[in-house]
């Protein structure tokens, strides 16, 4: 019998798939790419594979090096967070018009599903492989993620340009975060030094988030904010240094993406 998780998987696999065949026929020039992207899979895992090689591959991440470790990573969370993520994408997103486009095109979704696999070789004794994925990602993509931050599911990384997430940073589920955003340490401290983002928090662009402090559940960080200080749950923070200036008005802003405020 299969679990429920893989029912929800394969039902996104089969939209995704659906939303393909649509495209080719209003654009039979296009054909060929989806045939390669989406097509010719029998899974979303395969496909994710394949978009993942064809994204980290180059002469030190050989197509060898990275389908063994595929292999070996047959761990079905990887995958169950990865449609959450790119369902996430689809559901705030105004720009984005189908899970089609979410796996097509959006490069912070392709970066996250990077660091995923780079977290779990980082786990399992592959440090130094999870770190050239690291420096992959961030020199084609423009996104740093340390491999060993933990990252929850249901996760946005929206246009994710100049996105900077520190080792021992946690974002847990149904976060969204805007580009530009650092969750950084202060200094040279050791041990736990970067932020704790609780579930449904919403990150402006460009805000900084430095130190080891806790953004508390159902927060919004506004635009280019720098918050130094740990921030209670459903709190509005605004500001150079950022401040406390309300409550948000939903449990999870970052379902529903509304970056605006008044003072």
């Amino acid at each position: 019998m299969r679990s429920k998780s893989s029912n929800f998987v394969e039902e996104v696999w089969r939209n995704i798939t659906a939303e393909a065949k649509a495209v080719v026929k209003n654009e039979p020039l296009l054909e060929i790419f989806l045939n390669k992207a989406v097509l010719s899979h029998k899974s979303f895992k395969a496909a994710l594979e394949c978009r993942l090689l064809n994204a980290l591959i180059n002469d030190y991440l050989t197509k060898d090096i990275l389908s063994y470790h595929f292999a070996r990573n047959q761990k079905a969370h990887r995958i169950e967070s990865a449609t959450l993520d790119l369902l996430a994408i689809n559901n705030r997103d105004s720009a984005c018009n189908s899970n089609l486009e979410a796996f097509l095109f959006y490069k912070g979704f392709l970066a996250l599903q990077a660091h995923r696999l780079a977290h779990n070789l980082w786990c399992d004794g592959y440090q130094i492989l999870a770190l050239l994925i690291q420096s992959t990602t961030s020199r084609f993509y423009g996104v740093d993620i340390h491999p060993a931050a933990k990252i929850g599911s249901s996760v946005m990384l929206d246009h994710a340009t100049g996105l900077v997430i520190g080792e021992t940073a946690v974002v847990e589920d149904y976060v969204s975060i805007m580009q530009g955003v650092t969750l950084g340490g202060t200094g040279k401290e050791e041990g736990e030094r970067h932020p704790k983002i609780r579930r449904g928090v919403l990150i402006g662009a460009g805000a900084k988030i430095l130190g080891n402090i806790e953004i508390g559940a159902g927060s919004m960080i506004g635009a280019c904010s720098v918050v130094l200080k740990a921030v209670s749950p459903h709190s509005l923070v605004a500001g150079v240094p950022g401040q406390v200036i309300g409550n948000t008005l939903t449990d999870k802003p970052a379902l529903v993406m509304n970056h605006y405020f008044e003072i």
